[in-house]
């Protein structure tokens, strides 16, 4: 599948900013079933993009600005060609061993209703890792309902567990908490999906891949409830949000600051061949 994707992250300041800081992961990279045909990332601020890679090997552009500002822009448009692996995951940047994705994080901490939620479902799948994976993205589709209401967003794993209700990434959080509790390593990824419903959305996509032997990273989406295939664009890699959020940064000074996001995925139209 060949997708194009537009995406607009926008902060306006009521009282403008002193300065901004930013570090985008927005960047995705090549790896066995995605090729980037091109990408391009702007900036409305006057200021220079660096280009670095994380400890985990995505790709990060940060940037400075003074102001006063009153609006800052980043826009991400390009094309990315995408196969079905079957969720299988070749070919990436593989920095740390997989079991450094073991690790606990305070937005994967797991609580006792998590905890009986991976003994639940382990002692369903008894030895067999994969079986505990896809029994475990199952559930978490079942049992949870996807909800943009920002009054009930949360990006802990144990707090959206309990209310049964969040975001892709708390659908994400919770399958790593409950991932890791089995010993399984899980870590989370950000990106992009392309949806048939729609081409217009609001956020970009979360997911989750888990570690097993002899297959290796697997990938698996609980918010859909299917394992991502040619219809996902994945950008980075972190032990949880905070590791492969898109946009992160700080502002000096200014007030009254208000966020939008618009994101375009849809599939693009192949040029006929002469």
């Amino acid at each position: 599948m060949r997708i194009r994707l537009a995406h607009e992250t926008v902060y306006t300041y009521g009282t403008p900013a002193k300065g901004v800081i930013q570090t985008l992961r927005l960047t995705p990279r090549n790896h066995d079933g995605q090729h980037i045909i091109d990408w391009r990332i702007d900036v409305t601020c006057d200021c220079r993009l660096d280009q670095h890679e994380d400890a985990f090997g995505n790709i990060t552009h940060t940037f400075s600005a003074d102001g006063p500002l009153e609006r800052v822009s980043v826009t991400v448009d390009g094309t990315v060609e995408t196969q079905d692996t079957a969720g299988l995951v070749r070919d990436a940047v593989e920095r740390f061993p997989p079991s450094l994705f073991l690790r606990e994080t305070a937005l994967t901490l797991p609580d006792a209703a998590i905890q009986q939620l991976s003994d639940e479902v382990r002692a369903h799948a008894k030895e067999d890792r994969l079986e505990f994976l896809h029994t475990l993205m199952s559930r978490l589709h079942g049992e949870m309902e996807y909800d943009e209401d920002p009054t009930h967003v949360t990006t802990r794993a144990a707090l959206a567990y309990e209310i049964k209700r969040g975001v892709c990434q708390d659908f994400t959080h919770v399958f790593l908490a409950a991932a890791r509790c089995a010993g399984i390593p899980a870590r989370y990824i950000s990106g992009y999906f392309c949806r048939t419903d729609r081409v217009e959305q609001n956020a970009g996509h979360a997911w989750a891949e888990a570690h097993v032997d002899d297959f290796g990273w697997l990938a698996f989406d609980p918010t859909h409830g299917i394992c991502p295939m040619e219809s996902h664009i994945r950008v980075a890699a972190g032990l949880d949000y905070l590791g492969a959020a898109p946009v992160r940064g700080s502002r000096f000074g200014g007030g009254g600051e208000s966020l939008a996001v618009n994101i375009r995925v849809q599939q693009a139209q192949r040029q006929s061949q002469n």
